[in-house]
């Protein structure tokens, strides 16, 4: 009983944030969660729920996960609701969580983009090998074939994209000046052309050094987001595609902090940055 006489009542959640991109957790282990829509878009909204980037719902693994080692499923909900592939701050959560559960510093986690390997790198850090890179256009995927390394756009200051797939849909531009762009005004136009079937994460990238450079991130489906691990690994790879770097291992920068990625010889990404704890509850 707390002070106010309320019997806590409810599933249990955590909630975590990676470079300010915030999650509420819940663990669907041991009991099924299939929360609907509406539900969803209420648990996400600071208004009416515990506020948040993504509801996460940690499940069993699948056979296939279980057969790779995977300790759990990861299902990543968006705050229309829509279910996506892949994210990197909410999967160093999640994988941070199941780290400290199991007071190991290694996880194998199951997600819709496939199995990830993360560890234990620091104190409320960790490092995930996020899968590989794809530029081929039905990867992406595109509604046509296109020159992924050369997307041509009709959008001022933002025409030339790479487009690319870690699991899920990214198109990145190369600017001069990153703070020219007003990539909340041209990222819903980018997001709703015919050409990306299953919407896009639009990335503003702007080199700093060969082994640096400046994200920001407009989300599918979340908007506009103040880290995207998945985005930093994308850009990164685009980097390199473009013969703007030869360097694998880059610190990219987005407006909430830096993470490290390294693309490795078979074009897998890996990403390292924090983890936060902020509260526990019930929903």
């Amino acid at each position: 009983m707390t002070s106010f006489g309320i019997s806590p009542a409810g599933r249990s959640f955590v909630k975590m944030h990676g470079l300010l991109n915030h999650f509420v957790i819940t663990d669907a282990r041991n009991e099924p969660f299939a929360p609907d829509d509406a539900e969803i878009i209420r648990i996400c909204d600071a208004r009416t729920g515990v506020g948040g980037d993504q509801l996460v719902i940690v499940q069993p693994p699948s056979a296939a996960g279980r057969n790779g080692g995977a300790a759990a499923f990861m299902r990543i909900l968006n705050v229309d609701a829509r279910e996506v592939e892949a994210c990197g701050n909410a999967t160093r959560c999640v994988a941070w969580l199941l780290l400290e559960e199991e007071q190991s510093d290694e996880v194998i986690l199951e997600t819709l983009a496939g199995l990830i390997v993360c560890k234990r790198t620091g104190i409320k850090e960790v490092s995930c090998s996020m899968g590989r890179v794809s530029m081929k256009w039905q990867d992406v995927p595109l509604a046509e074939e296109r020159d992924t390394h050369h997307v041509e756009l009709p959008f001022a200051l933002v025409q030339d994209g790479v487009a690319l797939s870690i699991g899920n849909p990214h198109v990145v531009f190369f600017v001069d000046d990153h703070d020219a762009v007003d990539i909340v005004a041209l990222a819903p136009g980018i997001q709703q052309l015919p050409l990306f079937p299953n919407g896009v994460n639009v990335g503003v990238a702007q080199m700093l050094a060969e082994d640096r450079m400046r994200l920001t991130v407009y989300e599918r489906g979340a908007g506009l987001t103040t880290a995207c691990g998945s985005g930093a690994c994308v850009a990164v790879y685009a980097a390199l595609a473009r013969g703007l770097t030869n360097k694998r291992k880059m610190t990219v920068q987005m407006p909430a902090g830096p993470v490290g990625i390294e693309i490795t010889d078979d074009d897998t990404a890996i990403m390292t940055g924090p983890v936060e704890f902020c509260f526990s509850g019930y929903l």
